[in-house]
């Protein structure tokens, strides 16, 4: 079975970090574009930061750069995004999915495999 499962979520105070981890079963991430996706409540969902380890393209939107850090792990099949400095504003449901990863940009495709999500509360 293809599947992408997320983990790590959780709540934190302000300030404090997580790591989430989007693992792959049923085929490898190596040579896709894997992104992480967030949406609030009442707000779209927005990428946030994608990795292609075919080529080593990494991407962060505005409002994470310089607290976000994407990585791979061809060994484990895993993708990791560890968050920093967390802010209120990013409390969302954070998903992972198959997709296109560009330098400046970011987005799923028709044929995007998405896991299940994994809630991420920052507050004081």
């Amino acid at each position: 079975q293809v599947l992408l499962v997320e983990s790590g979520g959780g709540s934190v105070q302000p300030g404090g970090s997580l790591r989430l981890s989007c693992a792959a079963s049923g085929f490898a991430l190596d040579g896709y574009g894997v992104g992480w996706f967030r949406q609030a409540p009442g707000k779209e969902r927005e990428g946030v930061s994608c990795i292609d380890s075919s080529d080593g393209t990494i991407y962060y939107t505005d409002s994470v750069k310089g607290r976000f850090t994407i990585s791979g792990d061809n060994a484990k099949n895993t993708v990791y995004l560890q968050m920093n400095n967390l802010k209120p504003e990013d409390t969302a449901v954070y998903y992972c999915a198959t997709g296109a990863c560009g330098m400046t940009t970011m987005y799923p495709v028709a044929t995007s495999l998405w896991g299940q999500g994994t809630q991420v509360t920052v507050s004081s």
